[in-house]
């Protein structure tokens, strides 16, 4: 059974309408003694880091996220939920999670002819694998809406990129949590492969 974290963000219906189509389990919750028992979670969110953030801390939320990625349940970020798993963002500047070492920086682009936000279909490489990326192969899209992107600190935690003036992160990983800038629930069949994959992932970056 898959929790879907609610905390304001919005886009929480769309993502659990995609599990449905993957025949995953899941439910909406925001209660964090909720979060506490559950088996994998999925953390999305579109929106800003700093009201993000504000309505973790109100409502508790940021600590049974903090205390299930410690216990090694298997969680998915999405979107707002990978930039603000790292330490800070620019977006504020706004203290976040801190579940990897990192920033979310927002895109400086030279090429005037690319516009911010970053929308629309966009190719993924994956530069390192991982069982969440498993069948990805070159030329693969997925769907992105954003401004900033996650900078983690260490290569080891960039699992994949996309080109966008320069490449940047579009998929970060530590242990049991893995996270995408792009939008799986927006990406058609790939993105329900992926979310497919998620459901049955033990949180073991080596299954």
């Amino acid at each position: 059974m898959i929790t879907i974290i609610d905390y304001g963000a919005g886009n929480i219906r769309s993502v659990l309408r995609a599990c449905a189509e993957v025949g995953a389990q899941a439910f909406i919750a925001s209660d964090p003694q909720v979060i506490a028992k559950a088996e994998k979670i999925i953390f999305p969110g579109v929106g800003a880091a700093p009201s993000a953030m504000k309505n973790l801390i109100k409502t508790r939320l940021d600590a049974a996220i903090i205390n299930a990625f410690k216990a090694g349940i298997p969680i998915l970020g999405v979107c707002i939920g990978a930039q603000i798993a790292l330490d800070s963002s620019e977006e504020g500047p706004q203290k976040c999670l801190g579940l990897v070492p990192g920033k979310t920086v927002r895109f400086r682009l030279k090429d005037k002819l690319l516009k911010i936000p970053h929308m629309g279909w966009n190719e993924v490489k994956v530069v390192q694998p991982h069982p969440l990326l498993a069948g990805i192969k070159p030329g693969d899209e997925f769907y992105f809406v954003h401004s900033f992107y996650p900078q983690p600190a260490e290569k080891i935690n960039i699992y994949a990129v996309a080109d966008y003036g320069g490449d940047f992160c579009c998929a970060l990983g530590s242990r049991n949590l893995f996270a995408t800038q792009f939008h799986p629930e927006k990406s058609g069949r790939l993105g329900l492969e992926l979310l497919a994959r998620f459901a049955n992932w033990d949180g073991n970056i080596d299954s």
